[in-house]
């Protein structure tokens, strides 16, 4: 089974009460995580056709807040239908089981003992200054969070996260993640016809 974990950056001059409309946003840079190279690369928007043929001979999409954010953002880029993909959003995983939204920070932390290295709002900075690989940096880092987010959950059953002064479990029925997937064949394309 071939598995991709990503990220986006983006950046836009809108925020709508607070929140970010997907609509308003611009593609920077998607980084991912391959599982059957093992390797993690970034694209930046001019090099998006060289992800498509990726994304097209997957298995799983993996990402954190992917449903709602990332796919539909990276679905107005591409050339077809990216929600023919199959998918596991980990951030719609935690909030099924807890019935709220926990950060990415939050999880790392608790889970992993580490936790990001900037956030979404630093690296619209940056990339308003031309720092474009520290960008890409960025995004590899909070790939490689969501990655080993996604491997303790399916070796422990549970991901953790910090509720006030102590460290709780979110327990996740992770049995259907990759049997779902595996049993799906690959896409080979999503263009149109």
């Amino acid at each position: 089974m071939r598995a991709i974990t990503f990220d986006i950056e983006s950046i836009s001059d809108s925020l709508i009460r607070g929140h970010i409309d997907v609509n308003e946003q611009e593609i920077t840079v998607v980084a991912i995580h391959d599982s059957l190279t093992g390797e993690y690369t970034h694209y930046f928007k001019e090099d998006l056709p060289k992800l498509w043929k990726i994304l097209e001979h997957t298995d799983l999409l993996i990402g954190f807040n992917s449903d709602t954010f990332d796919i539909p953002l990276l679905n107005r880029y591409y050339p077809g239908d990216l929600g023919h993909l199959r998918s596991l959003d980990l951030l719609s995983e935690v909030q099924s089981v807890l019935g709220r939204r926990i950060r990415l920070q939050s999880l790392a932390e608790a889970t992993l003992g580490k936790g990001k290295k900037g956030d979404g709002l630093k690296a619209g900075q940056w990339w308003k200054e031309g720092k474009k690989d520290k960008v890409a940096e960025y995004c590899i880092e909070d790939v490689r969070l969501t990655r080993e987010l996604y491997d303790y959950a399916l070796t422990h059953g549970v991901l953790k996260y910090k509720d006030l002064r102590d460290i709780r479990d979110i327990k996740l029925d992770t049995a259907h993640w990759e049997k779902e997937a595996a049993a799906m064949p690959a896409m080979t394309h999503a263009f149109p016809l």
